[in-house]
């Protein structure tokens, strides 16, 4: 009779150990990619509380001065506080990888459903034009659609979001392949239902786990692509603070021995990447079944 008891008392704490939201929890990486993610977007959004200084206010006296307990990251050629400009950076590398992935899943997403679900001609035209997309390298591809409307934020967003959209479309596609032949779809076919309606109360809210996995990753590769072409000279422009930017400028210093102009903007774009990958990862293991049923 104990040894019953025991038995139903320990079942429900077994299961509880293997909820999915709880082995992300207990996963330590998972953990570290959203501390990452939280400390920038608290940057982003509590830039003016969190930077000591004016991040576009130069002070030509106070020029490459290295980090020390007034300038923790040390001053740029304009005397401007490293640190300040990092952190506003946030404020424009976030929202900028926010706007791209929103395009490229708006786009992507219901080109891939509607190739997916008619198929035929309408799948071989919409599933090559993507393919011929994916032909040119990312960055190659980004750089030609931001030179061609010129430098700026603007420019970058867009740019970034066409590069995204031929992966969003290819993942939609293969979802609705998968799901357009399940028996909840034909049934609602066989009720009557309008494609839209099929597409948009049952494959899409099914498919939507992979793609907000896929999202969360794309934004680190949204600020990756971004900095580069703000490096590049085709982002966003001086003196706003941009981690590419920054990066650009300081290029020129690292020789004088003024590491820190590059190494900090580096440091950051390489932990908001981070962050959201690991995160990406972790939301993997929550919302897509086959990983959290293993």
């Amino acid at each position: 009779m104990n040894a019953s008891l025991q038995i139903q008392h320990a079942r429900p704490v077994v299961r509880w150990r293997r909820h999915p939201v709880v082995k992300v929890l207990r996963n330590p990486v998972t953990m570290l990619g959203l501390l990452l993610v939280v400390v920038w977007l608290f940057c982003g959004v509590f830039a003016p509380l969190v930077a000591p200084y004016n991040p576009d206010q130069p002070n030509v006296s106070a020029a490459l001065q290295a980090p020390g307990i007034h300038h923790l990251f040390g001053t740029d050629n304009y005397g401007r506080d490293v640190f300040s400009r990092v952190v506003y950076g946030a404020r424009i590398s976030i929202p900028t990888s926010l706007v791209a992935v929103a395009i490229s899943f708006g786009i992507g997403v219901p080109l891939g459903a509607v190739a997916g679900y008619y198929g035929g001609t309408v799948s071989a035209v919409i599933m090559r034009g993507m393919d011929m997309l994916l032909a040119f390298p990312s960055l190659v591809l980004a750089m030609a659609i931001a030179a061609a409307m010129g430098p700026g934020l603007r420019s970058a967003m867009i740019a970034v979001g066409i590069v995204g959209v031929p992966e969003y479309a290819r993942l939609m596609y293969g979802q609705t392949m998968s799901l357009r032949s399940r028996e909840f779809v034909e049934a609602s076919a066989t009720f009557g239902s309008t494609n839209r309606a099929i597409v948009m109360k049952h494959i899409l809210p099914n498919a939507l786990a992979p793609l907000i996995v896929n999202a969360t990753i794309g934004l680190g590769f949204a600020i990756l692509t971004a900095a580069s072409l703000s490096f590049l000279g085709l982002g966003v422009q001086p003196p706003t603070a941009e981690w590419g930017d920054m990066i650009s400028e300081g290029s020129q210093y690292i020789v004088t021995g003024d590491w820190w102009m590059v190494t900090f903007p580096g440091l950051a774009i390489a932990t908001s990447t981070l962050g959201f990958n690991l995160l990406g990862d972790g939301l993997r293991d929550i919302l897509d079944p086959r990983q959290s049923s293993e």
